[in-house]
């Protein structure tokens, strides 16, 4: 993945899911994983948007969204404990 500062970060995708009909993605960047402890660790969510030719991460800029995805994420989280 390239970042905002168009440097190349390794992700990894902890989980996917549908909300709404949307595609959303939770990822954590991999050299975090090496320098945080694992309740530290800072988890990102993005929506997936996909055309013919390529799928593109989106950040979730709208909060309402954001607070359903992220209570989604949770959710099934707990479910699976």
């Amino acid at each position: 993945m390239i970042d905002e500062n168009d440097q190349e970060q390794e992700i990894e995708v902890l989980d996917l899911m549908t909300v709404n009909n949307i595609v959303y993605a939770a990822m954590r960047f991999t050299e975090e994983n090496q320098e945080e402890s694992e309740e530290d660790l800072k988890v990102y969510l993005f929506r997936i948007e996909e055309d013919e030719l390529s799928l593109e991460l989106s950040l979730i800029d709208n909060d309402e969204e954001f607070e359903k995805v992220s209570a989604a994420f949770i959710e099934a989280r707990e479910d699976l404990e």
